[in-house]
């Protein structure tokens, strides 16, 4: 799979790849379909949500630029396997998940792979989490009909914001927002599609 990431898909940052390669894949999907946990595909896991194809995880890791310094958020852990990726390589990862059951999932195991610098809490990740901000990083793991503006608030000077956004809830262009002095700049990064993101500055829950 990291090989994949790095032949195929160019992906460059030798601590992305070096931190997929570190977090088992297969600890993050349901028991029936951990024999394709590595495959080059996104998987169904419980409450009809996803785990991010390997390319989408690692090309969004990639885009935040991120160090051991860095504080990041991220929207919608899901299974908890971009939290981990995360964590290999910033400082502090703050996670947020909208459905109860699965935040909970999560935090329980990326503590049983004894990860202690990320905490995953159930909340709207459209609001963010204002808490711990300003943040080096933001990453959103669901698609909006808009970027929202308590995310861009969050972030700090000369942080990344990478974000799916479309105007359907079935596709999306995947976007990095790098913040200046001067206000946001917007790069496109290319075609994706996720799982819609719900919430005040998001997709209605209906």
């Amino acid at each position: 799979m990291v090989a994949r990431l790095r032949d195929h898909y160019g992906i460059k940052d030798a601590r992305v790849l070096e931190a997929i390669k570190s977090v088992p894949r297969h600890f993050f999907v349901p028991e029936a379909l951990q024999g394709r946990a590595y495959g080059d595909h996104a998987l169904p896991i419980s409450a009809n949500q996803t785990i991010s194809q390997p390319f989408i995880v690692a090309r969004m890791t990639e885009l935040l630029e991120l160090d051991a310094n860095s504080r990041v958020l991220e929207i919608g852990a899901g299974s908890g396997y971009q939290t981990a990726v995360l964590s290999k390589i910033a400082a502090q990862v703050y996670s947020i998940e909208r459905i109860g059951d699965l935040a909970r999932e999560a935090q329980a195991r990326i503590r049983h792979l004894e990860i202690y610098n990320a905490t995953v809490k159930c909340f709207d990740g459209t609001l963010g989490w204002a808490a711990h901000a300003p943040y080096d990083a933001i990453l959103v793991a669901a698609g909006g009909p808009t970027i929202p503006d308590p995310l861009i608030n969050q972030l700090k000077i000369g942080g990344r914001l990478v974000v799916p956004v479309g105007e359907s809830r079935e596709a999306q262009r995947l976007i990095r927002v790098i913040k200046s002095e001067s206000g946001p700049k917007q790069e496109d990064h290319g075609g994706c599609a996720f799982v819609p993101l719900i919430g005040q500055h998001g997709w209605s829950d209906s």
